[in-house]
């Protein structure tokens, strides 16, 4: 008797008939970060898009990465599993609020973190990760006045890793990294005291000041999987668990809840399931648009930035 088929089989069997690519951002469930082609941070998936000779990308991930991706691969199908899976950092910086402030401050270069939206970036300089965001504010002339967008959090640390005094910074932030508060941190760190912690700069400036290391989520990762201790504290989305779990398998990684849901999870992030990644690789739906004048202004900045590596 034959097995029956699951709906990992049925993802799959689209992937083949689709020649598509599925790719995961840390923060998706495990389910689909373990039938992913490639797991890794939203430019790194855009990337690795780039590399792939297939049709149809399925990015498992919120819609402003598959806006990067679709800005990077324009003639591509680019493909999200839930249309309404979005960014509370998208949200904070509307363009038309970042157009008037451009036009009061018209000698400013805007420097915006990739978690934008396509029409941010393409009002924008350069754009930054988490990862490289000290560099690219560092190839900026020291005189030069600087907005930083929109991650308040993000700015803060850049402001102060690169002491630049003549930088503006947005207020906005990641709702699940800015309401991580520093008591329940350090409590795990009385709970664990052999415990080292890793957290990602969109986190408190006071949750900083408490951790050994400060990374994005990809080099949190590489920096637990190198460094010998055996315990971590880990200050970012819990879905990165997936991914220390299976590179360094003998150590010990506890997550903090934060305010907003008692958790450490993205409720963004966790939108995209089996079922609608199934769905969508039948349909080819929900796919991105976006008008080609706006991905060759938007992908400009992304360029800058590559440029400096």
């Amino acid at each position: 008797m034959l097995a029956a088929r699951t709906i990992v089989d049925e993802i799959l069997d689209l992937k083949r008939q689709r020649n598509a690519i599925i790719l995961a951002h840390h923060y998706q469930d495990t389910e689909i970060q373990e039938i992913a082609d490639s797991i890794g941070d939203s430019l790194e998936l855009a990337r690795r898009a780039q590399q792939f000779d297939g049709e149809v990308i399925a990015f498992c991930g919120v819609w402003f990465m598959a806006e990067t991706a679709k800005m990077l691969n324009p003639h591509r199908t680019v493909i999200v599993p839930d249309r309404d899976a979005g960014c509370s950092l998208v949200d904070s910086c509307p363009v038309d609020q970042l157009r008037a402030w451009k036009a009061r401050h018209p000698d400013h270069v805007v420097v915006s973190y990739i978690n934008t939206s396509a029409a941010v970036k393409a009002e924008s300089d350069i754009i930054c990760t988490s990862r490289n965001a000290v560099d690219v504010v560092n190839s900026i002339p020291k005189a030069q006045p600087i907005l930083f967008l929109p991650d308040v959090n993000l700015g803060n640390f850049v402001k102060k890793q690169s002491g630049r005094e003549n930088m503006k910074i947005w207020q906005g932030a990641c709702f699940v990294h800015a309401t991580f508060p520093a008591r329940r941190l350090t409590a795990a760190k009385l709970e664990f005291p052999n415990a080292l912690v890793a957290s990602h700069p969109e986190c408190p400036e006071e949750v900083l000041r408490l951790s050994d290391y400060i990374g994005s989520t990809s080099a949190i990762i590489e920096w637990c999987v190198k460094h010998p201790g055996e315990e971590f504290i880990i200050m970012t989305e819990s879905g990165v668990s997936h991914s220390l779990n299976r590179r360094a398998p003998g150590k010990k990684f506890h997550f903090v809840a934060n305010e907003q849901c008692n958790c450490s999870e993205c409720p963004y992030m966790r939108m995209n399931t089996l079922e609608k990644l199934r769905d969508s690789l039948h349909d080819l739906r929900p796919h991105v648009e976006l008008p080609p004048a706006l991905m060759e202004r938007a992908r400009l900045p992304v360029e800058r930035m590559l440029a400096l590596r």
